[in-house]
């Protein structure tokens, strides 16, 4: 069955051996707070307990290989079956997720991944995470329940807390066991503390970085926090210094000593660290103060008189339609007089009738002028019988209508 990924991260932990379940830290981790996760199977096959703490990083691996046998046998038998299966996760009763729990899959062949931080607010209340798989090939689903136990620890969150930004690393990278466990081991010999835990991991997409492009197998970079119980090391507090400080302002990587601890696997943008002491930060809380609940005394009310004069509103009313009605009336009298009286139309109209009698007066002149008619018009001897053919058009024939190209009988 799947076992979820509550790891003890940095230094290795080692199984007892002893049942499903059990863990010890080993010798090498005794001094270290690290990570610790506790899963519980129901008997239920499709039900699984996890007990996270607040304020610690939890993750949880939702397995490709767990969930096929959900589904049918591939269809030809002694192949392996690799159907893409893709997973949607909810809140029991709601759409989508807790705040505090984000999801992420690549693609339908790569295992989804559920993490995230809880919150104290959330702590002894079950959160049950309805968890339902797509098989892509069959269309087929299978749904289990993740119950979420949150617990309390008193010595949660850790009071210094540092937030670095991974530049060469995507968020499902990083939350792989060996990765952040190497990540956790850099800044262990970096800070030195005695405890040291991841608290939260965020992609820069949620911070609002853009998508990279799809050269130079260039990453999405990951904000990876952690808390620990020592204040900041002397190499963390360079970049704080008024010359990295400038050079971060211009663009420019700072100069810090102890980055080549890092530089073999993480690329750490130095200008981009947070660091946060909690025990410095002044509290904005006011205590409120309660009084008796008495209002002060304001005097006796006075209700209005009951002999109210009437008001006469007749004046009113004219002065509001009298004096809009005058003003409407100018108006109209004064678009009346620019329409009928002083219309231009009227001017042209009569030139316009003027051509027209002009025009009917020189085509009536050119129908009585006498003209020479042309010869395809004059009387024409027949080529057979000799008889002379009368002309094509009579005398009275309208010539100014005659086209220039006569057609051939």
């Amino acid at each position: 069955m799947l076992l979820s990924w509550w790891w003890a991260l940095g230094d290795p932990c080692a199984w007892t051996g002893k049942g499903r379940g059990t863990r010890r830290m080993s010798p090498a981790t005794a001094g270290t707070f690290l990570l610790t996760v506790y899963t519980l199977f129901s008997k239920v096959h499709s039900d699984r307990n996890v007990y996270p703490s607040a304020g610690v990083l939890f993750v949880h691996v939702l397995e490709r290989e767990y969930f096929k046998g959900e589904f049918p046998p591939y269809p030809k038998p002694g192949e392996v079956s690799n159907d893409p299966i893709t997973f949607n996760t909810n809140l029991m009763g709601y759409p989508d997720r807790p705040g505090w729990l984000r999801y992420i899959q690549r693609t339908p062949y790569s295992d989804g991944v559920l993490y995230g931080s809880p919150t104290a607010e959330n702590v002894g209340k079950p959160t049950i995470i309805e968890i339902t798989a797509y098989n892509r090939r069959t269309f087929e689903t299978a749904r289990h329940n993740l119950i979420i136990n949150i617990m309390s620890a008193e010595e949660f969150p850790l009071p210094y807390q540092a937030e670095f930004f991974i530049k060469n690393m995507n968020v499902e990278e990083i939350l792989a066991s060996e990765v952040l466990g190497d990540f956790l081991g850099a800044v262990k010999n970096v800070w030195q503390p005695e405890r040291l835990n991841a608290i939260n991991i965020t992609s820069a997409l949620d911070r609002g970085g853009r998508v990279p492009l799809p050269i130079n197998d260039m990453k999405e970079g990951v904000y990876v926090m952690v808390g620990a119980d020592v204040a900041f090391s002397s190499c963390l507090r360079e970049v704080e210094n008024p010359q990295n400080q400038l050079r971060c302002s211009q663009e420019m990587e700072p100069v810090i000593t102890c980055d080549k601890k890092f530089r073999t696997q993480f690329y750490i943008d130095w200008c981009k660290i947070s660091l946060v002491d909690k025990t410095k930060q002044v509290s904005t809380y006011q205590e409120v103060v309660r009084g008796e609940g008495i209002l002060p005394d304001g005097g006796e009310y006075k209700p209005p008189s009951e002999s109210l004069k009437s008001r006469d509103y007749y004046t009113d009313f004219l002065v509001t339609l009298a004096v809009p009605s005058a003003v409407a009336l100018v108006l109209f009298l004064i678009l009346a007089y620019i329409m009928c009286c002083r219309r231009e139309g009227v001017i042209q109209l009569v030139h316009h009738s003027s051509i027209q009698k002009s025009t009917k007066e020189l085509r009536d002149m050119s129908k009585n002028r006498e003209i020479a008619w042309p010869l395809s018009t004059l009387p024409v001897f027949h080529p057979v019988t000799g008889e002379i053919i009368p002309p094509l058009h009579t005398d009275n024939y309208d010539s100014t209508n005659m086209p220039l190209m006569q057609t051939q009988q």
